[in-house]
């Protein structure tokens, strides 16, 4: 007689095909990612990443991850690692493996953003001095205080999880829907920060335009394979990268006409060095303050023998 229960024995024989598949996902997210990364270092400023762009990604990550942790179903694969093999416990436990690896992928872009916010020039100017920026924009104060709600909210996030599974177990389904909806609705909105910002500064600045073509239809491929994993009851899991997929490939289209066939593409590589606005404005003003003259260094036929004359 089969010892195993009709779940785990489902899961003692995962799918070639689907385990292979979650793994290139998991490589596929830490790369999509790694792009941004680079851009961020590579330039040492943040500038054109909006703050709250990074505070509803990081709250959403956190409790879509969360979500998956306390899901029913996830316990009860857990459970089952007790009487199946390794290799069949490592594919059952994939979805949560993909959800913690964008955690910590987009808990990353947080600390960069923090480490090289743009601190003694403008954020929506950077050749322009603090003191001359307006103080309507965003400012460091502004990034350390999103910092300190994404830590504050995900503390928060597994107090209650804790307390639910200690003292509560029978609210856990609920729990796991409600922080699936706030994920869903954190991530609707997620993108439209930075979509203002990016108008609004009609440039891309260090946002990443590889890390957009790489996620916006990978995570189709995500939802649609966690879909198949998780089924329908699991949509609160895999119905959010639906959402920002869409989002992201607005903020995608914006970004590369803005990059490649904006009107401000001119001048607009001597301007990226610094994280000049696009507008060409401080570029051609910087030419054409102090021109050199053509002539002087070298002599002419008119040019005196002796300098005082």
């Amino acid at each position: 007689m089969d010892p195993l229960t009709p779940h785990c024995r489902e899961l003692a024989s995962p799918g070639i095909f689907q385990s292979v598949l979650s793994v290139l996902i998991i490589f596929g997210i830490l790369f999509s990612y790694l792009p941004q990364h680079a851009r961020i270092i590579s330039r040492r400023s943040s500038f054109g990443i909006s703050p709250y762009f990074i505070l509803l990604g990081t709250t959403s990550g956190t409790s879509a991850f969360v979500n998956i942790l306390v899901f029913p179903k996830t316990s009860q694969d857990v459970g089952c690692c007790q009487e199946i093999s390794g290799m069949a416990c490592f594919a059952g436990l994939l979805g949560v493996f993909q959800m913690g690896m964008q955690w910590l992928c987009f808990f990353s872009i947080l600390l960069l953003f923090v480490i090289y916010f743009p601190r003694a020039t403008s954020p929506t100017d950077p050749t322009a001095p603090v003191s001359s920026q307006s103080s309507t924009g965003p400012t460091y104060r502004t990034a350390l205080s999103i910092t300190a709600i994404c830590l504050l909210h995900a503390l928060v996030t597994v107090i209650i999880s804790v307390v639910f599974a200690l003292r509560q177990p029978s609210a856990i389904p609920a729990w796991a829907n409600f922080l699936g909806i706030l994920a869903a609705i954190l991530a609707s909105i997620q993108y439209f920060p930075q979509i203002y910002t990016t108008l609004r500064l009609r440039r891309v600045g260090s946002l990443s335009i590889p890390m957009m073509c790489i996620q916006t239809p990978g995570s189709l491929v995500w939802a649609a394979s966690l879909a198949a994993r998780e089924g329908l009851k699991g949509w609160s899991i895999w119905g959010v990268l639906v959402v920002t997929a869409c989002l992201q490939g607005t903020l995608l289209t914006m970004a590369i006409y803005f990059e490649y066939f904006g009107p401000n593409r001119k001048g607009k590589d001597r301007a990226d060095e610094n994280g000049a606005p696009s507008n060409g404005t401080v570029s051609e003003r910087s030419e054409t303050a102090a021109p050199e003259p053509v002539d002087a260094e070298q002599p002419s036929e008119e040019t005196p023998l002796l300098q005082s004359q």
